[in-house]
């Protein structure tokens, strides 16, 4: 690729960006929407979480682990159980990290 077709590329990807991202600012009026894309809508951050983690946890350069001794595993179980008892984001977060350090250092998981 020459450097005026990354030039024209990267342009383009910025437009369309900007034009996606600014869609629902560009109108003068609020658009309405169905009560059940309002209601559908709430869960979609949720969604997205879990199709970005979920893969990240379960699976290993594109294929499903195979073995139990996985530290990921004992991560999400440890920051799962610290949301559950507490329901705090941070804390589920700092348990998850030290269970997944601990393992990898110090079993080399």
């Amino acid at each position: 690729m020459s450097g005026a077709e990354a030039f024209v590329t990267i342009l383009g990807l910025g437009v369309i960006t900007v034009l996606t991202r600014s869609f629902f600012f560009l109108s003068r009026n609020e658009l309405p929407l169905p009560g059940w894309l309002k209601q559908g809508l709430r869960y979609a951050p949720l969604a997205a979480l879990a199709a970005v983690v979920v893969p990240e946890v379960v699976m290993t350069q594109g294929a499903l682990i195979h073995t139990w001794q996985d530290a990921r595993l004992f991560a999400v179980a440890a920051g799962s159980a610290w949301f559950w008892w507490r329901r705090g984001i941070l804390g589920t977060i700092v348990s998850g990290s030290v269970v997944l350090l601990a393992l990898r250092l110090g079993l080399g998981w």
